[in-house]
């Protein structure tokens, strides 16, 4: 497997106290050395429809908050880890991209998904199609994104989209688009991210449409490795340019690793082993977090790493050792 591609980190923000620790927040991340702050795409706050979903809430909107943390910072890729393809008129939201693009100099990562949280599609009336529907529509904008940020005349003709008798403008600071992330789980959107993603994050399988063992276990270190296998018959000789990424969901900075995996292993019905190897979790000390990153980059090829910050835990500055040891390297 190859190591070309260096360490990158992001920050994934999900909530804040007040507009103040955000802004800090955001300031932290780029001072740390971050590669790129990362917003979710939710619309669910704390409430019932949220509860059995056992997702963190979402407590800011992605796009004027992405866009404020463009104009805060000089230096810091922001993005959304990522857009639900669901949530907006598709044309809006390739000219929101294109616009913060332009705006900030070319310092946007856009990310894109299928979207799976079925408790937040009911919860908004929105509705919950099949699988294979909500991946059509999502691969449908794909190529539209792509069309509207050449800023040619538009002839977009699909099921979903339907663009024609215009120019995508403003042309976006980053040629020939901003950087492409797709995010999924399934051998269906892996293959097509192989296909046309610059970036290719990898999730769980979240068929289940919440959070849980299922998810965990379609994240394990086998199951990461049949993923990793998608992306590559998807990209065939263009695999050796993607760069692949994945979520630390799990990161824990502990000197007591073993009881640690064996608490978490006992309550998903895993193994002490399973969650030490799982991609998605990073438990031990500092030491071993940038020994076991770099053997899954030699294992996977994984060289750009997610973690959470859910307006408590510090994670900014927590992970910042790890940060400052691997980035670029």
């Amino acid at each position: 497997m190859s190591t070309k591609n260096p360490f990158r980190f992001s920050l994934q923000s999900f909530n804040t106290s007040s507009p103040a620790n955000w802004r800090e927040l955001i300031n932290k991340t780029e001072a740390l050395g971050y590669s790129t702050f990362f917003l979710a795409d939710h619309v669910l706050s704390t409430g019932p429809a949220l509860d059995g979903t056992f997702h963190p809430p979402q407590m800011l909107a992605a796009v004027p908050a992405i866009a404020m943390a463009l104009q805060q910072t000089t230096t810091l890729r922001v993005g959304c880890r990522v857009f639900c393809n669901d949530y907006r008129n598709p044309v809006v939201l390739a000219k929101e991209a294109a616009t913060m693009d332009y705006l900030s100099d070319g310092r946007l990562e856009f990310g894109i998904g299928a979207g799976w949280i079925k408790a937040e599609y009911e919860a908004i009336g929105l509705a919950f199609d099949e699988f294979p529907e909500r991946f059509a529509r999502c691969a449908e904008f794909v190529h539209a994104y792509k069309a509207f940020m050449a800023g040619q005349p538009l002839a977009v003709a699909g099921d979903a989209i339907n663009w024609s008798g215009f120019h995508g403008t403003p042309a976006p600071a980053q040629r020939p688009y901003p950087p492409l992330m797709i995010g999924g789980g399934s051998k269906k959107i892996l293959g097509f991210a192989g296909r046309e993603a610059d970036i290719v994050s990898l999730n769980f399988n979240n068929r289940a449409g919440m959070l849980g063992p299922d998810g965990m276990n379609s994240g394990l270190a086998d199951a990461t490795a049949r993923k990793i296998q998608w992306v590559k018959d998807g990209a065939g000789e263009r695999f050796a340019g993607l760069e692949l990424e994945i979520g630390a969901y799990n990161t824990i900075i502990t000197d007591h690793q073993g009881p640690v995996a064996t608490a978490i292993g006992e309550a998903l019905g895993m193994s002490a082993e399973d969650i030490l190897t799982h991609p998605h979790c990073l438990i031990g000390s500092i030491d071993y977090m940038c020994e076991e990153l770099e053997r899954r980059r030699e294992t996977y090829g994984i060289s750009y790493i997610a973690v959470l910050d859910d307006g408590e835990n510090n994670m900014v500055e927590a992970f910042a050792p790890v940060v400052r040891r691997l980035a670029g390297k």
